[in-house]
């Protein structure tokens, strides 16, 4: 989950109160979905103080900055006193503006999409430098998928000469003094020697055309997504005129991700003045867009669901009180789809600007019950009487733990999503039966994963300094493409278990195998394994009632590679499952 660091005199100048107390101060902190990391040093001045605030909804990327998270405790303490925000631009408002970027058509099928404003009127300070650092990174790491569908850069208005030009180059052609750097570079030269060349160049390397944004004099602004230049793009305390683009793949959130620095800025006590960019073809938002533009749609939901979710029956003066202690503005309305006209049987919620998570009637009632606040729903006993008890799965898999920690293995316990690179490029496999998630908030979530051997992997790399030998082990569940299923997916609970030592082999773990389905009184048989992961000829099926239900062997030592693991491995993966029938 994103963590921020927030200065503390500056959050509470935000909030519009400070809460001197811890534990009120953690209570204040749920109507954000966050709590409280770590406190201030008290031994330090106050414009010095800092507070860690960790936030536990990766749907809410307005909260990723002092000025966020503090807007949603002034207006929830405020009794809903909602900020105004009169730059935005909507379908309907179609102005240009004396701000204006023009983007040609040679980005389209690069990095299609900017957003961007002009923030005027206030010197940059330098709580407010890092702050907005910190919600440029958080944004474009999180929400951004490190940077892939969202960057952002901040220049200075003085050394820009309008318009802008956003296009797409050579990137041979091409060459300025990137930030932090004192030499000249090529595009291709940025991304093999500059240190976020390198960090970020998996973006654009592979690409025959390079995203370039430049002033009317042909001053370079920045390289997106990688770089800023060293001279318009270098922010600094005291500069009083800033302009803050931000380009991606997807406009909904490039455009989403811009509202929220713009409203971040004028709750700081910026000026905001909207930027037109003119596109050379069409866009979702259209070809030429006022930004920061307004393009959420309300959502309505029915009493009678948010009773359903909630377990309470509230009216729909109850229900938009709540909705306006989170910052949204809502009615009671008429439910249109039932055609109901006499009477008001639900509320049309309007998200604000900088928010764009209501995509179900669910997430409606959510916000209607952290608005109510928590405390003010009574307790409520069972309705009906239930007796537990372990599933034949569950009691099974307790069975496969007893027998592998008595072979002296430790259990660990992952995460089910990951990394493409760590899922898949890392193990060498070709990622046909892995399932990817559709919209991730970050790539580090991207993939469910179909195996746990990449996780014991992942624990093993960076377990070097620990006295061999290692031996872990999970039971878990792995999902993976199944076309025969009825959802074209199947998720399974598997055995994955792993010893690394200097001396380890393919007899060790045979031997292990054979111990374990002893004790669990199923007879195996052992089959040749061409699988990938692990050394050929070193590696066998295991085959229970005559299909293969696991795998066992040496790792591959391209494998052991890849997560930086010196000492040789030897791995099984088990259908637990398929012993169970």
């Amino acid at each position: 989950m994103p963590k921020i660091e927030v200065n503390e005199e500056l959050f509470w100048s935000l909030a519009g109160r400070r809460w001197d107390n811890r534990d009120e101060f953690e209570d204040a902190l749920t109507c954000a979905k966050a709590e409280l990391d770590e406190d201030s040093d008290k031994r330090l001045p106050a414009h010095e103080r800092t507070l860690k605030i960790e936030l536990n909804d990766t749907n809410r990327p307005d909260l990723w900055g002092t000025a966020g998270c503090a807007r949603q405790l002034r207006i929830y303490y405020g009794k809903g006193k909602r900020p105004e925000y009169p730059f935005f631009s909507t379908a309907g408002t179609v102005r240009r503006t004396k701000w204006m970027v023009r983007v040609e058509e040679s980005v389209k099928k690069v990095r299609p999409y900017l957003a961007g404003f002009v923030a005027t009127g206030k010197a940059v300070t330098d709580a407010s430098l890092r702050d907005m650092i910190q919600t440029q990174e958080k944004l474009a790491w999180n929400f951004g998928r490190k940077r892939r569908t969202i960057s952002m850069g901040l220049y200075r208005i003085a050394i820009i000469t309008w318009p802008i030009t956003y296009k797409g180059v050579d990137p041979d052609s091409v060459s300025f003094v990137p930030l932090q750097w004192d030499t000249r570079l090529t595009l291709r030269e940025i991304l093999k020697q500059h240190p976020k060349g390198k960090e970020y160049g998996f973006i654009q390397e592979h690409e025959p055309i390079h995203p370039l944004l430049v002033d009317a004099k042909g001053g370079i602004l920045s390289y997106p997504p990688i770089i800023n230049s060293a001279d318009i793009g270098a922010v600094q305390v005291g500069d009083m005129d800033l302009f803050v683009e931000l380009t991606g793949t997807d406009q909904p959130s490039v455009t989403l991700a811009a509202s929220i620095m713009a409203c971040d800025m004028a709750d700081q006590g910026y000026t905001i003045e909207p930027v037109t960019v003119e596109y050379g073809y069409g866009t979702p938002f259209g070809r030429t867009v006022t930004t920061p533009f307004y393009f959420q749609k309300p959502v309505f939901c029915s009493l009678e669901r948010i009773e359903k979710f909630l377990g309470e029956k509230l009216s729909g003066d109850e229900c938009v009180a709540a909705l306006e202690r989170m910052g949204c503005n809502a009615e009671k309305a008429h439910d249109r789809e039932r055609g109901a006209k006499d009477t008001f049987d639900g509320v049309r919620l309007y998200p604000p600007e900088y928010r764009n998570d209501f995509l179900h009637a669910a997430d409606v009632a959510e916000d209607v019950m952290i608005g109510r606040g928590l405390a003010s729903f009574k307790p409520g006993r069972p309705r009906e009487f239930t007796v537990g008890r372990l599933s034949p799965i569950t009691a099974f898999s307790r069975k496969v733990k007893e027998i592998l920690i008595g072979l002296g293995y430790q259990e660990m316990i992952y995460g089910y999503l990951g990394s493409r690179k760590n899922l898949v490029d890392n193990v060498l496999g070709d990622g046909s039966r892995i399932i990817q998630i559709a919209n991730p908030m970050t790539e580090q979530y991207e993939y469910v994963r179909d195996s746990i051997v990449a996780s014991l992997l992942m624990s093993e790399s960076v377990s070097g300094n620990a006295v061999y030998p290692h031996h872990i082990f999970e039971i878990g569940k792995v999902a993976f493409k199944e076309p025969a299923e009825n959802y074209g997916t199947a998720t399974r609970q598997y055995l994955g278990m792993l010893n690394a030592h200097k001396e380890t082999n393919f007899n060790v773990i045979a031997a292990q195998i054979q111990t374990l389905f002893y004790y669990l009184s199923r007879e195996y048989t052992i089959a040749e394994s061409t699988d990938g992961r692990f050394i050929p000829g070193r590696a066998a099926s295991v085959v229970y009632e005559g299909g293969a239900v696991g795998v066992f062997g040496e790792i591959h030592p391209a494998i052991l590679e890849n997560f930086g693991i010196t000492v040789p491995c030897v791995a099984a993966e088990i259908d637990v499952d398929a012993l169970l029938r």
